[in-house]
């Protein structure tokens, strides 16, 4: 719990204890001091729950991070197996890669348009 939350509930509740007793300066005051620990409660529980959020947040991607090498592992081993089973198609499939990579890698660059001369006389 946040020491504003704790610090928003005390001046709420003696907000409350002054404002029902003694003259009209001291009910206002109370109802001044009341709305302020009403204020820094909410700013508390507002602080609590973003904490709350960003620890849930750090714990979900430490799991992703951890479990990211098993899942590495998994998909190699059975691209591995894949290419034992079927070793005439993976180097179909690898060829047709790098053909289509070297196809991107030598293309000319394009040439701006001619310029035109325009004659005006």
């Amino acid at each position: 719990m946040d020491e504003d939350r704790i610090a928003g509930s005390a001046k709420d509740f003696a907000g409350k204890v002054e404002g029902t007793a003694g003259d009209a300066k001291t009910q206002a005051a109370g109802g001044v001091r009341e709305a302020t620990g009403t204020a820094q409660n909410l700013y508390g529980q507002a602080k609590d729950a973003a904490r709350e959020a960003s620890d849930a947040a750090v714990s979900y991607a430490k799991d992703a991070y951890e479990n990211s090498g098993d899942t590495f592992r998994d998909g190699s081993q059975a691209i591995a197996k894949k290419v034992q089973d079927n070793p005439l198609g993976s180097m179909l499939i690898a060829g047709g890669i790098g053909f289509a990579l070297a196809l991107l890698m030598t293309r000319p660059p394009r040439r701006p348009p001619p310029r035109r001369w325009r004659y005006y006389g």
